[in-house]
């Protein structure tokens, strides 16, 4: 009976095998593009549908890239509806190693499809996806300008580097109906983002656990003005 041991004659080996992942986007890549967007859902969310709520941003000059997390299951049972997330708990080290190189790729592709020098990219994180984008920028290679981390927290488990944190534009947004996350819990993510040197806007906005739109347009102002 298995007791979650390993007996003496087993154990473990990892395998980097090829994959084919997939993103979705919201614009025309081009040399016209002047702001980009990578958005990364929640757990139990896809790409496809995640990225919808970013339709209120698009415009000639902003691209959206909604890349999505290489673990899909069914969300009920064994049919049904289809979901991702981004790790478990189970091999997380590699799972997260995984993605940041993934989220690398997807960065690279879409860049090298633009006039980079002159874009600026903002990433955003929902709920998960929090914790997912503040591990790519720590571990990726990505150049960033702004970081939104909406109704989620810091990884605690992760060494935060000043001078990568610190020349972001960051903003922690948390809905005062959100069903997931307490008010100690904002208190405590705000102690954490000072502990860690990190510059930090709080939005509170009314809403539940979800990006609301309204709330959206007023950060991407916050951004536009503040180039």
């Amino acid at each position: 009976m298995w007791n979650g041991v390993f007996n003496k004659s087993m154990y473990k080996k990892n395998i980097t095998v090829p994959k084919t992942a997939r993103y979705f986007v919201l614009g025309e890549p081009g040399e016209q593009i002047t702001t980009v967007w990578f958005v990364c859902h929640g757990y139990g969310q896809l790409a496809s549908y995640f990225i919808r709520n970013f339709e209120a941003l698009q415009n000639a000059h902003t691209l959206v890239i909604a890349p999505e997390g290489l673990h899909r299951f069914y969300w009920e049972r064994f049919s049904g509806r289809v979901v991702a997330s981004w790790m478990t708990k189970e091999d997380r080290e590699e799972d997260i190693i995984d993605y940041v190189n993934y989220l690398d790729l997807v960065y690279q592709q879409v860049m090298q499809s633009l006039n980079a020098p002159h874009v600026k990219v903002t990433v955003l994180g929902f709920s998960q996806g929090t914790s997912t984008v503040c591990r790519w920028i720590a571990s990726g290679k990505a150049s960033i300008h702004n970081l939104i981390l909406w109704a989620g927290s810091l990884p605690q488990d992760m060494e935060f580097s000043g001078a990568i944190f610190n020349r972001l534009n960051t903003y922690f947004l948390v809905g005062d109906a959100d069903e997931f996350i307490k008010e100690a819990q904002v208190k405590e993510t705000e102690h954490l983002f000072l502990s860690k040197g990190m510059a930090v806007e709080l939005i509170r906005y009314q809403g539940k656990h979800e990006i609301d739109e309204n709330t959206l347009l007023a950060v991407s102002e916050k951004i536009t003005a503040g180039r």
